[in-house]
C-alpha cells in the first residue's frame, strides 16, 4: 500500500504522494477513460516489461489517446521508482487518462495532454514451485456480465470489481466467469487454464478476455520446454468442472493452483504435478521477457 511519503510520477515529474494531485475534470475520474498496466519487479529486475508496455500502447491505440512515450521512457520511470522506493518486491503501477477538459463531456476533445501517473507498491515475494508451500485458491463461477471489449485494459474496470466482489463476498478467491454459450472467458482478474489427462488448455485471444502478460509467457515457455501438449481453443464450463487442475495466471500471482470450483473439490482436491512443472518452468524463464 502506498504511503504519503512514497515518491510517485505525475504530470513529468517525480514527488512524494500526499503532493500528486489530479483534476476532478481528468476523463479518467468521471469517465475511466484511460489505459493501465501493473509490472513486477523482484530485487528490481523487472518481469516481462516489454511486453506490458507493447499491450498498454496497444491499448492506448485502441482508444485513440496519443502519448509520445516509448518502452525507454517507461523503463526510466520504474527504474526511478524502483530506486526512489527501495528495492525489494514492488508492484509498478502504471496509468494513462486521456487528460482533463474544461468541462464534462461524453466526447474525446481535441488538443488536451494526457495524464500520466506511476507509483510502486509492495508485493508479495513471488510463488515457488513448492506444492506443501503455495497458496491454494478457492473460486466460484458465474455468467460474464461485462462489456465486450475486455481485450482492452481499460481503467474502467467496476465490472470486474463486482465481479471480485461477488467472489469475496461467498467467501472465496476469485470468480470464474462463462459466456451465454456455457463457455470459459476468464476470472474477474486472471486469465485460467485448465488441465485435463497432462493437456494444458485456455480460452483462445478475442474480446471476451484480457491477453494476459503472464497467460502469454506461460504459453510460451511451456511450448518452447516442449515437453506438454498446449490447446489454446473454446473450453465448455462442463470441461472446467471436470478438469484434473485449475489455474488462475496473472503478473501478481504467476500461476495460482485451483482447488475448489463452486465448493467441489477440482481434480482430487490437491495442487497438480502439472501445476509444479509449470511454476518451475515459468520461475526459470520469467525474467527472460
Amino acid at each position: 500500500m502506498a504511503d504519503d511519503n512514497d515518491i510517485v510520477f505525475l504530470h513529468g515529474q517525480f514527488m512524494p504522494m500526499s503532493e500528486a494531485k489530479i483534476s476532478p475534470m481528468d476523463r479518467g475520474f468521471l469517465f475511466g477513460d484511460g489505459i493501465y498496466e501493473v509490472v513486477p519487479s523482484y530485487d528490481a529486475k523487472l518481469v516481462g516489461f516489454g511486453l506490458h508496455i507493447e499491450r498498454m500502447q496497444n491499448g492506448l491505440d485502441a482508444i485513440g489517446i496519443k502519448l509520445n512515450m516509448g518502452v525507454d521512457d517507461w523503463r526510466n520511470i520504474a527504474q526511478n521508482l524502483i530506486e526512489k522506493n527501495g528495492k525489494g518486491n514492488l508492484g509498478l503501477y502504471f496509468h494513462v487518462s486521456r487528460g482533463a477538459d474544461v468541462k464534462r463531456f461524453h466526447a474525446f476533445p481535441d488538443n488536451i495532454q494526457p495524464t500520466v501517473f506511476a507509483y510502486a507498491f509492495t508485493i508479495p515475494a513471488p510463488p515457488i514451485a513448492d506444492k506443501s508451500k503455495v497458496k491454494q485458491y478457492s473460486v466460484t463461477s458465474t455468467e460474464d456480465l461485462r462489456w465486450k471489449r475486455c481485450q482492452i485494459k481499460s481503467t474502467s474496470l467496476l465490472g470486474n470489481v463486482m465481479h471480485f466482489q461477488q467472489g469475496r463476498e461467498a467467501g472465496v478467491d476469485e470468480t470464474i466467469l462463462y459466456n451465454q454459450r456455457d463457455e470459459l472467458t476468464e476470472a474477474s482478474a486472471c486469465n485460467v487454464f485448465i488441465v485435463k489427462n497432462d493437456v494444458i488448455m485456455t480460452p483462445p485471444l478475442d474480446n471476451q478476455l484480457l491477453p494476459g502478460i503472464t497467460r502469454n509467457m506461460v504459453l510460451d515457455i511451456l511450448r518452447k520446454d516442449g515437453t506438454l501438449q498446449i490447446q489454446e481453443r473454446p473450453i465448455s464450463m462442463t470441461e472446467v468442472h471436470a478438469a484434473d487442475e485449475l489455474w488462475l495466471t496473472s503478473s501478481s500471482k504467476e500461476i495460482a493452483p485451483v482447488v475448489e470450483l463452486d465448493g467441489q473439490p477440482v481434480g482430487n482436491g490437491r495442487v497438480g504435478d502439472i501445476w509444479q512443472l509449470a511454476q518451475t518452468l515459468y520461475s526459470a524463464n520469467k525474467h527472460n521477457y
